[in-house]
């Protein structure tokens, strides 16, 4: 496969990663904005911005975090680089681009959610349709990744786009986590308090955790527990560790059909071998901060070696 294919199905599920993600992000903000006072309402938005990555962007338009503000902001604003109506549409140019490569039915897909994303998001959103759009996001995700699972090819073309999509959600996991411990709690005196509570489940369902985790703990919110469900349980689709299980089977079978492996092969064989080792009780003595900044690196390096491995060109 050339290397521009391949490069525009590994960034058309990253970007499609990232837009899911951060729309599942805002709905969690909304959540918690919704039942609390103004003054928490605004730094859970802020929250929102400081996870996403756009907080100079924004506080170069904006001096306060109102809701409205930091929805359309993300959502739609033209001078936010990172806004999800133009991240849609950098996947559906990559979708074009790679049109040989994936099914008619994942292209259709693809096309027809931009389309509708796009008329969504033609004007500023309103609290009312906020919802709506969200969900209308959110199902693009899962539609195309419906579409690959039941009508692509297991071939280097589908590795490349899984590689992408999980490159991806491990950061946004890793990111999302770290932020509760600096962003979130307005002090430690908080920790364990009610708003802690509220804000640990925000964080589950920012995730799509919250029914799952409860299940698997009889609906107890348990601040560790919640760590080593998200970082260590290989059963939840968004761990850490389950996501890097993912990468890794892709990238092996990328070296088989390649016929050699890479940087990345090594690289992912080391991050695997330290997760494997893990315990909750060592990254607790590390710091869960320390701890994830450098997974955050590592996953990083793991996605430039992937680039360099195949010769990935835009």
């Amino acid at each position: 496969m050339l290397g521009r294919t391949a490069n525009g199905l590994f960034w058309m599920f990253r970007y499609l990663e990232r837009v899911e993600n951060t729309a599942r992000l805002l709905d969690a903000a909304l959540r918690m904005a919704v039942t609390r006072d103004v003054v928490t309402a605004e730094e859970e938005w802020r929250s929102v911005i400081e996870t996403s990555g756009q907080i100079r962007a924004y506080e170069a338009k904006y001096p306060d975090f109102h809701g409205n503000q930091v929805w359309n902001f993300i959502l739609r604003d033209k001078e936010n680089p990172q806004n999800l109506l133009g991240m849609m549409g950098h996947v559906r140019n990559n979708a074009r681009a790679v049109r040989n490569a994936i099914s008619g039915q994942l292209w259709g897909v693809v096309n027809e959610s931009w389309m509708e994303i796009t008329a969504m998001l033609s004007r500023p959103v309103g609290q009312g349709a906020l919802g709506e759009a969200l969900a209308a996001i959110r199902r693009a995700g899962t539609l195309a990744h419906g579409a690959m699972d039941g009508s692509m090819l297991r071939n280097d073309g589908f590795h490349f786009a899984r590689a992408g999509t999980y490159i991806e959600r491990a950061d946004n996991t890793a990111r999302i986590l770290d932020l509760k411990y600096y962003l979130l709690l307005p002090s430690l005196s908080y920790v364990g308090s009610s708003l802690d509570q509220g804000q640990w489940d925000t964080l589950l369902r920012s995730l799509s955790g919250d029914r799952a985790y409860r299940w698997l703990n009889s609906g107890q919110i348990d601040p560790r527990g919640i760590v080593e469900f998200l970082v260590l349980d290989q059963r939840f689709p968004r761990s850490i560790a389950f996501c890097h299980s993912e990468l890794r089977d892709n990238l092996a079978a990328l070296a088989r059909l390649h016929g050699h492996e890479g940087e990345s092969n090594a690289l992912m064989r080391d991050s695997d071998t330290r997760l494997a080792q893990l315990t909750i009780d060592e990254i607790y003595d590390v710091g869960l901060h320390e701890f994830l900044v450098d997974f955050m690196g590592r996953n990083s390096a793991i996605a430039s070696a992937i680039a360099d491995d195949y010769r990935f060109m835009s």
